[in-house]
């Protein structure tokens, strides 16, 4: 069964503390990606053709919505990002923990178009190993 959109979350917590994962308010939409850096292996008897190795995986994670104003998720973004702080990130869908790790906050835009609600634009660079739950 395909799972919707809006059923996929992003949770946050400040790395150094115990509790619970609290959801950054008015969210719309989420991204995670997943890469891996090629490493090339090619030598002289390749047969003509490059051959690779997987190297080192990075993992990021962003996502945007509506801003609500002292959201306590969108809060602890900001505070993290200012303190440079990493944060333990979770992906749920369909309120089923999926996804951990940490990461930092590397981008965070606040928009206030003149004839439209406020918005919020945020991007993770994960660090280290992403686990599933």
């Amino acid at each position: 069964m395909a799972v919707k959109g809006v059923d996929i979350l992003i949770m946050v917590k400040n790395s150094e503390e115990e509790g619970e994962f609290i959801c950054v308010g008015g969210q719309r939409n989420a991204t995670f990606s997943e890469t891996n850096e090629p490493i090339e292996t090619t030598h002289k008897m390749s047969g003509g053709f490059k051959e690779f190795e997987y190297g080192f995986g990075e993992w990021t994670v962003s996502g945007d919505g509506v801003y609500i104003k002292n959201d306590e998720g969108y809060t602890t973004l900001v505070n993290a990002m200012r303190n440079k702080e990493k944060v333990k990130l979770r992906v749920q869908e369909e309120g089923t923990s999926v996804l951990e790790g940490l990461a930092l906050l590397t981008s965070r835009d606040l928009e206030s178009g003149f004839e439209g609600e406020a918005t919020y634009a945020i991007e993770f660079q994960g660090s280290g190993a992403l686990e599933e739950v």
